[in-house]
């Protein structure tokens, strides 16, 4: 645009606009399945302008071509459409969601896995042999382990193992996969893209135009095609993302340091980068219940990524029946930090 590069903050606000004279300053809602003329253009089929704006913004943020779909469980089967592997490296902690997905694949016979520790980069390296794709989610689901993307992308390259990084948590503001040799890179922008707790949506980005187009047949065909006004919301998120981000891990970043030094708080768990932080307490599942349940300010609620702080005790789910019994997953907000720690050290009860 400018003939340099533009910073994040600056790409968030600027990209995926009308840049006709006399167009609007942002696409509208198109609220319309079908298409006037002889091309035989569809919405499912072609997208529409508010689809399309928002894929041109997360696309510039990633540095690739997004793809968007219905949400972000949608972007994972999509992504696990186009690749088809037989043999798929996938993280033990990692989304639910995810992990019951690829369980019913492997019950169906379509493929096999291998379990790895992601953070332990060994580990990985040396399950890629014979695999055909290495799925990454950094940080993870709720454990916030981070995977070391560069090399794991290295040794995946140079075995012919394409590479899928879960980036949700991340965000594009924090890291750009894609970069580091990633194939797909997939958000859940039901999360922090979107921002307000308010829609579902999902987001695939790649640099492989071949791929690109295996993600777009994977979205035509499974019919995960994104909503009209999720997609113009979603793209509105987009513009203070980074703005949101700023202020999210400010307090992360606060709220980490006062729960280390509080007497019943056990272990923090916090990887230096974003808004999610994960810690337990020292009286268990039992007294991690009762912090979800005193909250006044904060939301317990299952999602994360919005302008409000949200918490859950995240073993109580079968699927995360691995993880600590204790452990609390907190999505922290833009709230004023001091509001936010007065309520959570009210919750835990004891000296603050």
């Amino acid at each position: 645009m400018l003939g340099r590069r533009l910073h994040q903050a600056t790409v968030a606000v600027s990209t995926g606009r009308p840049r006709g004279v006399g167009e609007p300053l942002n696409h509208p809602i198109v609220l319309a399945s079908n298409i006037r003329g002889e091309a035989g253009e569809y919405s499912r089929t072609h997208g529409t302008a508010t689809w399309l704006g928002l894929e041109e913004a997360v696309g510039a943020l990633e540095g690739g071509r997004a793809i968007s779909f219905s949400s972000g469980m949608a972007a994972a089967s999509g992504a696990l459409f186009a690749l088809s592997p037989k043999v798929l490296v996938l993280p033990t902690d990692s989304y639910l969601g995810v992990r019951a997905l690829v369980a019913d694949h492997v019950q169906q016979g379509h493929l096999r896995t291998r379990a790895v520790d992601i953070a332990d980069t060994d580990a990985v390296v040396a399950a890629l042999d014979g695999a055909d794709v290495v799925w990454i989610e950094t940080p993870t689901n709720p454990t916030l382990d981070v995977a070391d993307v560069p090399r794991i992308c290295a040794a995946a390259t140079a075995q012919g193992v394409r590479v899928v990084v879960d980036s949700t948590f991340a965000t594009p503001i924090y890291a750009q996969p894609l970069s580091d040799g990633a194939t797909i890179v997939i958000h859940s922008g039901t999360k922090f893209i979107g921002g307000h707790s308010d829609l579902l949506i999902g987001l695939a980005v790649t640099t492989d135009d071949a791929m690109y187009d295996r993600l777009h047949q994977a979205r035509l065909v499974n019919g995960s095609t994104p909503g009209a006004l999720e997609a113009f919301l979603a793209l509105r998120g987009v513009r203070t993302l980074p703005l949101r981000m700023e202020r999210a891990q400010a307090n992360a970043m606060k709220l980490v340091t006062r729960l280390r030094a509080h007497e019943a708080v056990a272990t923090v768990r916090y990887p230096g980068f974003g808004a999610m932080v994960a810690f337990e307490l020292k009286g268990g599942a039992a007294a991690a219940d009762a912090a979800c349940r005193a909250v006044k300010l904060i939301v317990p609620a299952t999602s994360l990524g919005g302008v409000e702080t949200t918490m859950e005790r995240r073993q109580k789910y079968a699927g995360d029946a691995h993880v600590p019994p204790g452990l609390i997953r907190i999505s922290v907000g833009i709230e004023h930090i001091d509001d936010i720690w007065d309520d959570l050290a009210d919750a835990f009860g004891g000296t603050p």
